[in-house]
Order: structure tokens, then C-alpha cells, then sequence
């Protein structure tokens, strides 16, 4: 009895120990992608920054012009654009971008009002099974997107907003704020939001053919950064995500296989225990 009890814990054990080579596997992998992602952001952010701060410069100096990217948002249709990731063992990294982008579509009166570009398989599949109206999906773009995809994106966005198809257009993704911190968020895209504290500069540039041109040419650029660089940042925070969930899930292995070793050797010792006690009882019998 005891001889079946130990091969079915060796058993187990083989299979935690596979599994655990697995997890360290995917933990390693994800730890490169990480690095890679932030590096990849690092990179993007300061010419995107730049465009913001012009943005922020030219309404502050011209506080009177107009542009359709700046009308106040009314009761029609709003656009979403959610990022997920592609795969799943990732924690609660894909359920969390859902839970706060359903959030909001209910708070925007249901799907009914409100249109989707899904980036991201996980994303694709979530709002393709609700059957929600998806103006584009993207299912391979969160890991490897290009500045000219993100431009393609963008120019379908704006042509859709400047035409009043949609009121509001808003950004769903995972901000990465630590390698242990990674927060679900949503950005107002359009009609653009800036920083109304922008000091006026003494020497007041000069903006040909005008401001509000000026302004309306840099728009377009600023939402494809801010798709790009959500794209990259989610990624970040998919595989710091991951990594964190594989690197418990190796430690809980750790820890299984500790246990099972544990009962093992008792098992073990039970059986040595009864060969010994089996024998010296023949041998009171012999006598």
C-alpha cells in the first residue's frame, strides 16, 4: 500500500517540476519582452511630449481660435479604442481593461451608443462575442505596432470625428507604473484636453499659415502617438504581468514540490518502518 502511495507522489512530483520548468520559461521570456517594451517607450515618449507641449502653448497664446478638435463633447455616439493583450496567463491583466471599458459603455448608455476599435486578440475576441460594432479590429498589434500602423489608426479616428460620427473618442489601456504596479486606465483622445495652467511665453512665436492650422496639423500626430505609445506601454505591463504571475506560480511549484517530498520521505519511512517490523515479526514466529 504504501510502495503505490509513494510512486503516485513521485508522480506528482515529475509533473510539478515539469510545470515548474514551464512557468521559469515564461517568467524569463516575459522578463526580456519587458525590457524591450521600455526601452521601446522610453524611446517614443519625448517627441509625443513635445507635440502636447506645442498643443499647450498654442492655446495659452491664442486662447480665441477654434477647432473642431477642441468642441465640447455632446450626447451622440462615442468611440473607444481598448488595448489588450494576445494571450492570457497574465493575471488579471486582460479582465481589468474589460471591467473598466464595460464600466464606461454602460455609463455611455450601452453598445448601442457606442463603437469599438479592439487592439489586441484578447480585446478582439472579448467585444467580437458581445457583438458590439467594432470600427476596426487589430488582433496582432499590441506586441509589434508600427509608428505608420498607429498613423492608420489615427487617420481613421480623426476623419470620423472632424465628419461628428462620433461625439468622444477614448483610450483604454494598462499604464505601466512599476515592474510589481500595473493600473488600468482611460484617456480622453478627442476633442483634445490640454493643460490650461500652460504659461504664455515672453516672446510670443509666430505660427504660419496660422495657429489654429498649425494646431489641426499637429492633432492627428498626437493621437497617433498616444495610440502608439499605449500600445507599447500596455505590452510592458502585459509582460510585467505575466512575469510577476509565472514567478508566483513557480514559487507556489517550489512549494508544492517541498510538500510532496515532504510526504514522500514519509511515505517512505512508513514502508522501511513496516518491512522492519514485518521482518522481526517472522522472526519472533520462527523462534
Amino acid at each position: 500500500m504504501a510502495s503505490g502511495n509513494m510512486k503516485d507522489i513521485k508522480r506528482r512530483i515529475k509533473s510539478v517540476e515539469s510545470t515548474m520548468q514551464i512557468t521559469k520559461a515564461m517568467e524569463l521570456v516575459a522578463s526580456s519582452k519587458l525590457r524591450k517594451a521600455k526601452e521601446k517607450a522610453d524611446k517614443a515618449r519625448p517627441y509625443f511630449d513635445a507635440l502636447y507641449e506645442t498643443m499647450c502653448e498654442i492655446q495659452a497664446e491664442n486662447p480665441s481660435f477654434l477647432s473642431p478638435f477642441t468642441r465640447k463633447a455632446g450626447e451622440g455616439k462615442s468611440l473607444l479604442v481598448v488595448i489588450a493583450g494576445d494571450r492570457g496567463l497574465a493575471g488579471g491583466f486582460n479582465s481589468n481593461i474589460f471591467k473598466l471599458a464595460q464600466a464606461r459603455i454602460d455609463e455611455l448608455g450601452g453598445k448601442d451608443k457606442t463603437d469599438i476599435i479592439a487592439i489586441g486578440k484578447k480585446a478582439v475576441e472579448y467585444f467580437g462575442k458581445r457583438e458590439f460594432n467594432m470600427l476596426g479590429s487589430y488582433p496582432d498589434f499590441s506586441e509589434n505596432i508600427r509608428i505608420h500602423q498607429a498613423n492608420d489608426i489615427a487617420g481613421e479616428i480623426v476623419d470620423k470625428y472632424v465628419k461628428g460620427i462620433y461625439e468622444r473618442v477614448e483610450l483604454f489601456y494598462t499604464e505601466y507604473v512599476s515592474s510589481i504596479t500595473q493600473q488600468a486606465v482611460t484617456k480622453k483622445m478627442l476633442p483634445v484636453e490640454l493643460d490650461g495652467q500652460k504659461k504664455v511665453s515672453k516672446a510670443l512665436p509666430i505660427y504660419e499659415p496660422s495657429a489654429g492650422q498649425v494646431f489641426n496639423h499637429i492633432v492627428p500626430r498626437y493621437v497617433t502617438g498616444m495610440i502608439f505609445g499605449a500600445c507599447v506601454e500596455s505590452f510592458a505591463s502585459e509582460q510585467a504581468s505575466r512575469r510577476n504571475a509565472m514567478e508566483n506560480a513557480s514559487d507556489n511549484a517550489s512549494e508544492m514540490i517541498s510538500s510532496l517530498s515532504l510526504m514522500y520521505n514519509r511515505a517512505r519511512q512508513a514502508s522501511i518502518t513496516q518491512e522492519i517490523t514485518e521482518i522481526v515479526g517472522g522472526a519472533n514466529s520462527a523462534e
